[in-house]
Parts: structure tokens; sequence; C-alpha cells
């Protein structure tokens, strides 16, 4: 269908729902509508929503009184715009949100955004709320439109969604629903597009992307691993990621891999959430801290420069002094190249939301800063050994500054560096030149190698 109207579609959260920003913007192309970064020329506004973060949901209604305005405006104009509520937000709040906020006429679960068409369509010839939040028997990926070309070095593939594991302080079962996995022709036919579209790295995306086990050509269910080997085999395609992963699903082809697979970068986020085993018990996690430690040793065997990154928890309800110190233990032995530490927040619907021995606001804030601290210097440890050395760097975007563009190294850094347009896109080998808390700059030297190949693997 020709494009006549325009679209606004604003993201929250995490990569997953960048992905699933791009998946709605394919749907409703089929749809007759058009991107648009302006907000105030839409027909139609989108909001992508996370539930992860703290006050997820206040965050939404807020951002839905301002569009309110918005829209008021551009009926006076006589234009018609529709508001739709998309992503875990959606899923949770269901028809609390048409409740709250009547400006909304469509609410969306993940589970569905191949039917928008549809529900837009609805909307539109009804002219009320429709509210599509069940988890249809049939898949969404198999009825979403072909990827389009993303023009973008790296780009996102998500080939796993939901997570069976229950952690006590996480609503991802009850938003995504159950661990479902992608079959692998379906995932290599997206990614073949998505390397002829320009793409160079893929980022495989699930919320517990490690627990893959989708159905294989052979009519035998493949573990993650054998999925990255048959990816690396595509043409044209030189970087492969995976992310967010759980220990226990961490098998032993996986770690195999990262020791083999020149395409696999050395980069891993492994949540561990909390040093203490009681904390960790409380938490639903289904491993110990003495586990988490020996799956790094095994890891670093396989892949000695491989750069760890992970979540945190501080504050976790019932945390003593002498559990925190034991998450401070834990993330001193590992030494980590980036950590995401938060403090606790209840998530209602979540079996944690329910539990005692709430740590008060002024001693979570100091634990986090304590913990902070700590993983700020291990991450400007990290960078500054990098100094002096020759990496290959995949150039992204435009940065910032005049002539500077901006790509990622093998750890996922952020590198900076004088270069032109042409080079966006590239592959080119960069002599790291100095390093601050959070990216390396450099000298671009020559065109890369392609992978990042044994010779050159030395941790920073």
């Amino acid at each position: 269908m020709a494009a006549s109207k325009k679209v606004f579609v604003k993201t929250f959260g995490c990569q997953m729902n960048v992905y699933d920003s791009e998946r709605i913007g394919e749907a409703l192309g089929r749809a007759g509508y058009l991107a648009t970064a302006a907000i105030e020329e839409a027909d139609m506004v989108v909001l992508n929503t996370c539930h992860i973060r703290e006050k997820a949901a206040e965050k939404v209604y807020s951002e839905l009184g301002r569009i309110r305005q918005l829209k008021v405006r551009r009926q006076q104009q006589g234009k018609q715009t529709l508001v739709a509520v998309a992503g875990c937000v959606a899923q949770a709040e269901g028809s609390e949100i048409v409740r709250r906020a009547p400006v909304v006429d469509l609410v969306v679960g993940p589970q569905s955004y191949h039917r928008l068409g549809e529900l837009v369509a609805r909307a539109s010839r009804e002219g009320r709320p429709q509210i599509e939040t069940q988890f249809p028997l049939e898949s969404k990926f198999a009825g979403l439109p072909r990827r389009r070309s993303t023009q973008r070095a790296s780009a996102f593939l998500t080939v796993q969604e939901g997570c069976d594991k229950f952690c006590t302080f996480c609503v991802v079962p009850y938003t995504r629903g159950a661990e479902y996995s992608r079959p692998v022709a379906e995932i290599e036919a997206e990614a073949r597009q998505l390397v002829e579209g320009g793409a160079r790295e893929l980022t495989l995306l699930g919320q517990n992307v490690n627990a893959y086990r989708g159905n294989g050509p052979d009519g035998v269910r493949w573990s993650l691993a054998q999925l990255l080997g048959r990816l690396a085999g595509i043409d044209g395609l030189e970087r492969l990621r995976y992310t967010t992963s759980h220990p226990g699903d961490m098998l032993d082809d996986l770690i195999a891999a990262h020791g083999r697979m020149a395409k696999l970068m050395p980069h891993l986020h492994l949540p561990f959430q909390s040093g203490s085993d009681r904390i960790l018990e409380a938490m639903n996690r289904k491993h110990s801290a003495a586990d988490y430690l020996a799956l790094i040793g095994r890891l670093r065997a396989a892949r000695p420069d491989l750069a760890l990154s992970t979540d945190i928890i501080v504050g976790f309800p019932g945390e003593t002094e002498h559990d925190f110190a034991a998450t401070l233990a834990l993330a001193e032995a590992v030494g980590f190249a980036q950590a995401y530490a938060f403090k606790w927040s209840s998530r209602p619907g979540t079996p944690a939301s329910t539990f005692g021995g709430a740590v008060p606001e002024p001693e979570k804030d100091r634990r986090l800063e304590r913990l902070q601290r700590l993983l700020g210097r291990q991450q400007t440890s990290f960078n500054t050994a990098c100094v002096g050395r020759v990496m290959p760097v995949l150039f992204e975007r435009p940065g910032q500054r005049p002539g500077q563009i901006v790509g990622r190294s093998p750890y996922l850094q952020a590198v900076h560096a004088q270069g032109t347009p042409q080079h966006i896109g590239g592959y080119l080998d960069v002599e790291i030149l100095s390093a601050g808390p959070n990216s390396l700059s450099g000298l671009i030297l020559q065109p890369g190698r392609g992978s990042y190949g044994a010779e050159s693997r030395a941790m920073c």
C-alpha cells in the first residue's frame, strides 16, 4: 500500500524494544504509514513501552498527557491522530491505560504487532479503543512483513522471546510470556535480508537468549551456539553478538564457541544480580555465587580476552550489610569491563513485591554509590589498558564533533576517530590513543581484517 499517512514511534527501554519498534514501523508501513521523526506531523503516535525501570507506567501516562495536548491541537486543525501504547506496559496495564488516559485509541501487547494493521483499521472504523493483550497461538514473526533495509552497519535481530525462569523481581514472564525460539530458517532469512541491506554486525536478542532452542533445518532443536555457527557462514557478515543471557543456560557448546568462532565478538553480558547466596535464593536465580565464578573461569579459559558486563540489584528486600559485602566481593573477583547497577524497586505483580524486609532508601543509595565506585574503577581500568593497541572498529555513525565518526570495538566500547562519511559502515583498524570512563579515541590506520582473529586476542 502506498504510504499516505505518517507515524511517530517513541521507544522506551531495551534493545528488544528497539527491534520491536522497527517491526512496528514495518507493519504499519503495510497499512499505509510512513515513519516520521516529527511528532507534530504524525497521524499516528506509538509509544513502545518498557516495564523494567522504576515507575515505568507513570512515565507513560505523563507522556500521554503531552500527546493529548498535541491531539487536541491537531483536531482544531481538522487533523486526526491515532494514539497507540505498545510493549510491556501495554501488556501489564491493558484496559487500565484507556481508563486512565482516554486519549489512547489502541493498546497492543508485544505478541500482537503483526495484527497492527487490522487493529488500526478497526479503531478508525469503530471509533472506540482497541485492546489486544492476548498471547496468540500463531507466531507474530510469521505475520510480520519482510525486513526493510536498515542502511546501518549494526542491526538487532530477535531470536528468542519470553522467559521461564520466574526470578521473583522480574515482570518479563508476565509481559512477554513463556520462552519461544524462532526457527533457524526464519532467523537466517531475516539475517540475510539485514546483511543485504548493509548490516555488517548482528546482535541476536532475547529476554533469555542463551535459552534458545529453535527448530533447525534437520528437524532437531538447535542451541544458540549452533545458530551462531549457521549465521557466521553468511557472506558479508563480519560480527556476531548476543544478549541477554542467564548463567543457567550457558552450555558447553556456547562456551566453546567463544573460543573458536572468529566472528563472535569477545564480549558477554551475563547478569549475576547479587553476590549473596541467600539473596540469590530469594530472587529464585537458581545459581550461587560460586557457580557464577566457576562459569566465568570456564569462559575465560575458552576466551582469555573476554570482556564481561553484568546487571546487579542493590537493596533487594532483606539484603543485609553482609549480603551487600558479598556482592562487592563477587564484583571485585570478576573484574567487569562494564556493569549496570540499580537500586531495588518493586514491580507490581511480581512475588518480590510482597516481600518484607525493605531496605531504607538512604541505605540503598549508600550501597549503590559504593558499588558504582568499584564498577567505575574497573571500567576505567579496562579502557585504559586498551591504549596503544590496534583494534578493528566497525564505524556506525557520525560523532558530535566536526569530522568525527563513532564505532564499536570488539569489546563493545564506543570508539571515536576522525573520519569521513565514507568510513561509516567500514571495518577499520584503529590505533587507540586515549581512553575515558565510557569510550576510547583513536587513529584510523587501514581497512580491518574482517574478523577479530586469534592472532589479535589480548585482554585490554
